[in-house]
């Protein structure tokens, strides 16, 4: 039967929507941390759909939220007032640290970026954004031009000018052998001279724990000494937040925190976890930026009912049951676990990340080469071992990426680290 819907896939579906597994998996349902194949087989869930079942699998509260809504009305527009919109709006702005905060839904990342993109274009009246260097962004025109990730950029053709800066990568590049605090000072230098080169940009967007690129972070407290920079210059900064919200680093519940001597990001993107699964993203930004568009705009999607129902009672979900904290304490676990294992694997360069976000990289032993074959390898082998983990990197790196939701238990991190480590010591 999997053999016949992949096949049937093939035949309608673009040849560049990715699957992984060599014979590829059909996912029919799931509960907490586990999922189910179409074949009846059992698997731990080490990445969440790509980092968006944030909670759990068919949580209650968030299925039950669902249900009585779609029972009431499921879509009406933003040209109608929409309490569920409303209410999840005002909750976020509370926690977004943000000062007089607005917030604008969208159905995804990918249009939350290119919504924080608009904005800050037209409020600093320029087209040039500063990016980092192994960033990713989403897949619309605007934001592949913006990612600084060649397997994810399908052309260089953009409406915007991008220019890339050093810091997002903090053990490659040129700057991997400097201490933290050098480390810093060296790109902030390198962004002050990239702005004597150039007009004054838009913003600089930054991941501040680098998705698609590997789990890659710089130090903390990089982007608050390039906040300095921008803010003598007036440049905004936007914290990419896809991956990072909702308290999945653990020790904070942005990740723009880490960073936040400086103060916050003028706007904040967020997606993915809010609505365990359901369509949500959106943007966060100070009403002077939110405001600053002089023509009219209206979302079909974004902010309707059923998701904005979903998002708050996952959010009322995760902080009632501290998640964050959760992830913390269970991702400091699973780290140092990994980091064990990783200290008897040749292949394993590194293993990095906070709280329920975390990468293992892969090389070729005795060197700093990519070893894609060897992610490929571990997948297939978590995979028959019952886990799901996903992969990931830029600039020829091979990473494994593991996100789980984050209500894992203590003993289900032990069990999934179990299973990693066969399928590592199996390369």
């Amino acid at each position: 039967m999997t053999r016949d819907l992949f096949a049937r896939h093939r035949a309608v579906l673009p040849d560049w929507l990715a699957l992984y597994y060599e014979d590829p998996l059909e996912i029919t349902h799931g509960e907490g941390r586990h999922v189910w194949d179409s074949a009846g087989n059992k698997y731990l869930d080490f990445f969440g759909g790509i980092l968006t079942t944030m909670t759990a699998h068919a949580l209650p509260e968030v299925t039950k939220a669902v249900a009585e809504q779609a029972g009431r009305i499921i879509h009406s527009s933003t040209l109608y007032l929409n309490r569920p919109m409303v209410e999840l709006a005002e909750r976020v702005a509370q926690l977004s640290g943000i000062p007089d905060a607005r917030v604008f839904f969208t159905t995804s990342g990918t249009e939350a970026n290119d919504t924080a993109l608009l904005l800050a274009t037209a409020h600093r009246r320029s087209n040039t954004i500063l990016a980092m260097r192994n960033s990713y962004h989403g897949r619309s025109f605007s934001s592949v031009g913006i990612t600084g990730n060649r397997g994810w950029s399908p052309t260089s053709l953009s409406p915007l000018q991008t220019l890339y800066v050093h810091g997002g990568v903090r053990t490659r590049g040129p700057y991997a052998h400097l201490d933290d605090r050098d480390f810093v000072d060296a790109c902030v230098a390198d962004l002050e001279d990239l702005l004597g080169h150039t007009r004054a940009p838009a913003a600089l967007i930054a991941e501040p724990v680098q998705g698609v690129g590997g789990f890659t972070s710089p130090p903390d407290g990089l982007y608050a000494a390039f906040r300095e920079v921008l803010h003598e210059r007036g440049i905004l900064w936007i914290a990419d937040e896809v991956q990072t919200g909702w308290g999945r680093t653990g020790e904070h519940f942005w990740g723009w925190q880490a960073h936040g001597r400086s103060g916050p990001p003028d706007i904040v993107t967020f997606a993915k976890g809010i609505g365990n699964g359901m369509s949500v993203g959106g943007v966060i930004a100070r009403a002077e930026i939110m405001n600053c568009l002089d023509a009219n705009s209206i979302s079909t999607f974004g902010g309707t009912q059923v998701t904005m129902a979903a998002g708050l009672a996952n959010l009322n979900h995760l902080l009632e049951h501290d998640l964050q904290g959760n992830a913390r304490r269970v991702g400091g676990l699973l780290i140092e676990r990994l980091r064990a294992v990783a200290a008897q694997v040749p292949h394993v360069r590194e293993v990095r990340g906070r709280g329920l976000m975390i990468g293992v990289e892969l090389t070729r032993p005795g060197t700093d080469e990519a070893a894609p074959e060897a992610a490929s390898a571990v997948l297939e082998e978590a995979r028959a071992g019952g886990l799901l983990v996903g992969k990931g990197g830029g600039h020829s790196t091979s990473v494994l990426r593991i996100a789980p939701p984050m209500s894992l238990t203590v003993a289900e991190a032990e069990e999934g680290a179990a299973i990693l480590e066969r399928a590592l010591r199996s390369i």
